[in-house]
């Protein structure tokens, strides 16, 4: 019988970063709390610029833009948010999506499968993602449990289920 496999990845759908993105701001346009302070989020590149006044409203701006990410189903490990720069008298936050498994945080899961997972059970880097194989299916079920129940600092699915 053919081993059965699944990889993990770390990926983020552009296209719903972006709908985020736009309700945020559209929410801050509309927004009481908002008007007058110069408040605004957008693509800078390949990073989101957030942008105002004073510290406390752009990070303001930040939570709005994490609670529309968060209800997209987009996990807030990709987001990686800097610390709020003051620039001549505007406040900016940039941030970026973070997507790929470096070789380092695929070791460390590598080790985790290798030392906590069911024997048998393989697993090797390819590129930013990681494939996982076994005889058994229910050990790769057992793999997926063991690593959701992991608090890693970086967002994990898995696909290619086979």
């Amino acid at each position: 019988m053919a081993d059965s496999s699944f990889d993990i990845v770390s990926k983020v759908e552009r296209q719903e970063v972006d709908n985020a993105l736009n309700q945020a701001a559209k929410e801050i346009s509309q927004r009481y709390d908002f008007k007058g302070v110069g408040a605004s989020i957008s693509w800078s590149g390949e990073k989101i610029l957030m942008e105002a006044n004073s510290e406390d409203r752009v990070k303001a701006i930040l939570d709005v833009f994490q609670s529309k990410l968060i209800k997209r189903g987009i996990s807030l490990k990709a987001l990686d948010a800097g610390e709020p720069q003051l620039s001549g008298k505007e406040y900016k936050i940039f941030a970026s999506i973070e997507e790929g498994i470096s070789q380092e945080n695929a070791k460390k899961v590598a080790k985790i499968i290798r030392d906590e997972g069911p024997k048998g059970v393989k697993a090797q880097v390819q590129g930013d993602e990681l494939r996982v194989s076994s005889k058994s299916r229910d050990d790769l079920q057992t793999v997926i449990a063991l690593l959701k129940g992991k608090d890693f600092d970086f967002a994990l699915q898995f696909v290619n289920y086979r």
